[in-house]
């Protein structure tokens, strides 16, 4: 951690950003950088996609007490945005309970939306940090084995969506692969995230008739899903969750550095600054905008960044498996329109997409009063019944 990022958490601390009830983190446990595991296996350029390439086994925690659960980390062989090969490291949590049946996976995508290694659910499973460990137990209550993927990659690209896609589908082939969790080739699969979790689950199920074919995805549920990040971030740009949509421009560009030319020098100060800042910090960048950090009037209408915006735009293909997406209507993060607009894309596309829109919450509510038919829907595509559709 370096002395900028810790001055960034002592000020966030002070203000009330981070959650005091928040254990610190094990001093037994490097943080990613430090820490040998993640470190590319040699040779791994010339495996396939998804192959595992290193395991072990480790302890997750909520709130510092350890989870009655067995837990093995894998590194495997994933693409970057550019289909280049890289290592990604995922998370595979196997309940002890009884299964009638053979047990599903669900892969479950946190939103991580933040630019350093220490933020991924790798690490904060093990440290008793990751917030959305009440989401992703819901899965485990199930009896379903749950993997979670630090699906930004190795450059932590938040916001890059060709990453993020290749890295869940990856994750979930070296989930299927490992012995330990008792899975198989035709075991049902199902993916689920809100808000930038969305935003990488939504991409892996897009991608997953191309890229990841063989894998038996039944089910798909993405909330507050950021399908458009133009939208996105004319409507976070400037505003109190500008910071948000700061980083977001900065990962993407670790996958397209060709965006760099965007920024001026001021703009290259906030890239160092901002290096490896978790999403808490990110909010101590609320109501900057993106124009004080480049020379363009309209730094989001510059060619070379709408070539970008396009090519990481959902709606492109329709993905195969059914999807159930849910998205309120007063959204102050990620517009509702965007939402919709996918939906159409998709349903165009022949995919059997089930939209619902939520009248009485906004973006972080959604997250957590959503979660329960997210899981009911699954639970429903796992248990073979028909997808219904508002197509």
């Amino acid at each position: 951690m370096n002395g900028r990022r810790k001055a960034l958490v002592a000020l966030a601390v002070s203000i009330g950003l981070l959650a005091t009830a928040a254990p610190p983190a094990s001093a037994a446990i490097a943080e990613p950088d430090q820490d040998v595991f993640y470190q590319p296996a040699p040779g791994y350029e010339s495996k396939t996609p998804g192959t595992v390439l290193k395991k072990r086994a480790v302890t997750v925690t909520g709130l510092g007490i350890p989870l009655p659960v067995k837990a093995i980390q894998l590194q495997s062989r994933s693409t970057d945005a550019k289909n280049r090969p890289v290592t990604v490291v995922s998370t595979v949590i196997v309940p002890l309970t009884p299964y009638l049946g053979q047990r599903p996976l669900l892969s479950y995508q946190p939103a991580i939306d933040s630019l350093g290694d220490q933020c991924n659910p790798s690490y904060t499973l093990r440290t008793g940090l990751e917030k959305e460990l009440p989401l992703l137990a819901l899965g485990l209550a199930k009896g379903w084995v749950v993997v979670v993927t630090d699906y930004q990659g190795p450059r932590d690209a938040y916001g890059a969506g060709h990453m993020e896609g290749h890295a869940v589908l990856d994750g979930i082939r070296a989930t299927l692969a490992t012995s330990e969790t008792g899975l198989s080739a035709q075991t049902k699969v199902g993916i689920w995230g809100y808000s930038g979790g969305g935003l990488a689950t939504g991409w892996a199920a897009q991608l997953q008739p191309a890229y990841a074919p063989e894998l038996n995805l039944v089910g798909v549920a993405s909330g507050g899903m950021p399908a458009d990040l133009a939208a996105a971030g004319r409507q976070m740009d400037g505003g109190p969750f500008a910071g948000l949509f700061i980083a977001a421009a900065i990962g993407v560009s670790r996958e397209y550095p060709e965006l760099l030319s965007i920024f001026n020098a001021k703009g290259k100060q906030l890239i160092a600054a901002m290096d490896d800042l978790c999403v808490t910090e990110e909010a101590l960048y609320a109501f900057h905008s993106v124009k004080q950090y480049s020379d363009s009037p309209d730094p989001l209408g510059e060619p070379i960044a709408q070539q970008v915006l396009t090519i990481n735009k959902m709606g492109s293909s329709g993905p195969k498996a059914p999807v159930y997406l849910y998205h309120s209507k007063f959204d102050e993060l990620i517009p509702w329109s965007a939402g919709k607009a996918v939906n159409d894309a998709w349903c165009a596309k022949g995919t059997k997409v089930l939209m619902y829109t939520d009248y009485a919450s906004e973006h972080n509510v959604l997250a957590v009063t959503g979660a329960p038919a997210a899981v009911a829907y699954l639970n429903a595509r796992f248990l073979g019944f028909k997808a219904p559709s508002t197509c």
